[in-house]
């Protein structure tokens, strides 16, 4: 009885509905420690709490929103559960809960542990250590100067059965100060004198409590709790946004848990992480596997808004290399000549890197001695002006031969992969693809790798393949290498864009996500949609994290009416694709052969970079989604910055052939601001504003036909 009054005394203590203040805002203060009450552990950060139990098995018992209070879990599960040498096995858990809607404390003294899996052993505590080693770079601009900070609470797991002797598993929880985030993973020690075969991984098991009450409907027709936003290092498809590229989220049905109000128990509302396909990787005597990282973000607002920017922080948090964005622009030729000259035009300009684009004739997989040579000189000529270098290179989307292609598993022949026939990373030539990028990308001292299709979840079916031993393992072993490639450029100082969801494993940029047979419209069509892209794109990501496309010259057809080519002939277009693109903090890929082609248009250039430069920590701050855009009247987004001098600036656009004035609201809750505002247009004189009860403020602005204006707000 006094264990149960410990318990619940503890839970009750950790409850909090209301906090001071809007970690959104002000995440100040909210620093993660474990509690240790002797019949309980609790790690918290005083936004997020997650307490578990240790005896008669260590289980997590309470996982809690302190924002508003709210439970995630309903019943107590495993820890983890892993197959191995074909047989699962639960990681910690208790069972005989009497009800599984919710769980009361006093029922915990009726729970059983059970010798069938792994039980805990011990704990320990430690500092967050980093996943990816990675270190500011003072070539990249950037907003976040160091990793995430935190505690690790890990519990030790060891087994009683024969066939699992030598064999320790280890669950991780870190949690991060100054965010409602932890990161779960899992690691599986092997010391037993043999090899052990690893089929599956589930390192994450909750039972929540559900989000509808629905009488009939499948657990694909029903959503799951808003509360709990997933994201693990497994993602791919080339969808440019994390919900389709996440492959490890699994809502389930709980056939336990009887008394829930759909007639065929199909609800979803238990939470399995894993990989589709398994692991299925053995480990030596005295190897260790470590599984998937999974960042479990907790939300208390249906606002999709709030959502987003809770999102955005969890990158800014956990990634900070993402914040890292230089000024480039594509270039379609590696004619020495030419390269020296765009170098200079960059470093005339404002402009930082150059990246040698798709078509320009670089070729990263030839190694040879004048190859290196020649790039390596032409990197030592940027960097003489201050300017970095980089390049592209592709993988995915190619045919390279029968024996190295992804095999079909269900045919045994090349083909059937995202891209119809593309190599498959496992193979000979994938294995030495990535050897020759790393060899080139160091010799040569490339700043930039751009690497357009990365490994797409391709399972191939061959058994030659030295990278993998067959379909079962083929897509976690060529996860495993892409990873790690990127891993290991981020540790050296490159920066990294390719069009798939990798950024925890290192990479900086994503496409927007557009379509590019659309650059080959007119200049005015692409203008509105391409604020378009930029308003869709941003709602998950930073402005860090996304590029646009500006084709200088004609792409994808289109011809003049299409391109900017010559620049001087197009310098009012010129200027808006830049101002929409540099107003939101995004870095566009600029592609063609030059930077200007007169005084006029380096002096266009100029300018609007060194305006971008002046504003630049706003313009990569988070954005507001004012008004999307559609051609009938004005748009605009809003940057805010609570932390910053510049509490927000406002892009707005008329996209109407005649001047317009309009009265515009400006939500001014996440600039920090809370009773006034001192807004100026452009550098005109500020005028100062009362803030209403929901912390807008309305403010009037004449916008010229087909131009913009921006509102700078203190």
């Amino acid at each position: 009885m006094k264990l149960l009054t410990t318990i619940t005394a503890l839970l009750f203590s950790t409850l909090v509905f209301a906090q001071q203040k809007d970690w959104l805002t002000d995440n100040t203060g909210f620093t993660a420690n474990v509690k240790d009450n002797k019949a309980t552990l609790t790690l918290t950060n005083g936004l997020l709490s997650r307490s578990f139990i240790l005896q008669p098995n260590a289980a997590c018992i309470d996982y809690r929103n302190l924002s508003n209070g709210e439970q995630l879990l309903r019943a107590v599960k495993p820890e983890a559960r892993i197959t191995v040498n074909g047989k699962q096995y639960n990681v910690g858990g208790v069972s005989a809960q009497r009800q599984q809607a919710y769980l009361l404390p006093e029922w915990l003294g009726e729970m059983k542990g059970s010798d069938a899996g792994f039980q805990y052993v011990s704990h320990s505590v430690t500092p967050v250590q980093a996943y990816v080693n990675w270190k500011p770079q003072a070539k990249f601009w950037s907003t976040q100067k160091e990793m995430p900070q935190g505690r690790d609470l890990a519990f030790t797991y060891r087994s009683k059965l024969p066939a699992l002797q030598g064999i320790t598993v280890i669950v991780h929880y870190e949690l991060y100060n100054g965010i409602p985030a932890l990161c779960k993973w899992v690691s599986i020690e092997n010391k037993s004198g043999k090899s052990v075969m690893i089929e599956q991984v589930v390192n994450e098991i909750l039972a929540t409590p559900e989000e509808e009450s629905a009488v009939v409907g499948r657990v694909n027709q029903m959503k799951p709790p808003h509360g709990l936003y997933i994201e693990s290092n497994y993602a791919y498809n080339n969808a440019m946004k994390a919900s389709l590229s996440d492959q490890t989220t699994h809502w389930k049905a709980d056939s336990t848990y009887t008394s829930q109000v759909n007639y065929d128990l199909q609800t979803p509302c238990l939470l399995e992480v894993y990989p589709p396909f398994g692991v299925n990787t053995a480990i030596t005597n005295n190897a260790t596997f470590r599984s998937i990282r999974t960042y479990e973000l907790l939300l208390d607002s249906y606002d999709r808004e709030r959502n987003g920017l809770a999102q955005r922080m969890l990158y800014r948090k956990v990634a900070p290399w993402t914040t890292e964005n230089p000024i480039f622009m594509h270039l379609v030729s590696t004619d020495t000549t030419k390269v020296k000259e765009v170098i200079d035009q960059c470093a005339a300009t404002g402009y930082e890197a150059v990246i040698l684009s798709f078509g320009s004739g670089l070729n990263m997989e030839d190694v040879g001695p004048a190859n290196i040579r020649r790039y390596k000189r032409l990197v030592d000529y940027a960097h003489s002006k201050g300017i970095l270098l980089g390049g592209y290179s592709l993988f995915s989307s190619r045919r390279i031969s029968d024996k190295d292609d992804v095999i079909d598993p269900k045919t045994g022949k090349p083909g059937g992969a995202m891209f119809g026939n593309a190599p498959c990373l496992g193979s000979e030539w994938g294995i030495k693809y990535i050897e020759k990028l790393t060899y080139f990308i160091t010799q040569c001292g490339f700043d930039i790798f751009e690497n357009d299709g990365p490994y797409p979840g391709d399972v191939c079916g061959s058994t030659t393949h030295p990278g993998h031993k067959n379909a079962d393992d083929s897509q976690w072993a060529q996860m495993q290498i892409q990873q790690g490639f990127y891993r290991m450029l981020n540790e050296r100082g490159v920066y990294i864009n390719a069009p798939d969801w990798y950024f925890l494993d290192g990479t900086h940029k994503i496409a927007l996500g557009y379509r590019e047979v659309n650059f080959s419209l007119p200049r005015a069509e692409q203008q509105i949609l391409n604020r378009q892209n930029i308003f869709d794109g941003t709602w998950e990501k930073t402005p860090a994290m996304g590029w646009g496309f500006v084709p200088l010259t004609q792409y994808q057809g289109g011809g003049p009416a299409a391109t900017l080519e010559p620049l001087n002939e197009h310098r009012d277009a010129y200027e808006k694709l830049m101002i929409q693109y540099y107003g939101a903090g995004i870095q566009a890929c600029y592609r063609g052969p030059r930077l200007y082609d007169t005084d006029s248009t380096k002096a266009l250039v100029q300018q609007v970079i060194a305006w971008y430069k002046k504003y630049r920590t706003i313009l990569n701050a988070d954005i507001i989604h004012l008004r999307r855009p559609d051609g009938r009247d004005w748009d605009g987004i809003l940057h805010v910055l609570p932390t910053g001098p510049q509490k927000g600036l406002a892009m707005i656009y008329n996209p109407l052939k005649e001047k317009v004035r309009r009265r515009i609201s400006l939500p001014l809750y996440y600039s920090g601001l809370t009773n006034t505002a001192s807004i100026r247009e452009k550098e005109g004189k500020a005028k100062q504003y009362k803030l209403k009860r929901d912390y807008s403020a309305e403010v009037e602005i004449e916008l010229p036909a087909e131009g913009y204006s921006w509102l700078v707000i203190e």
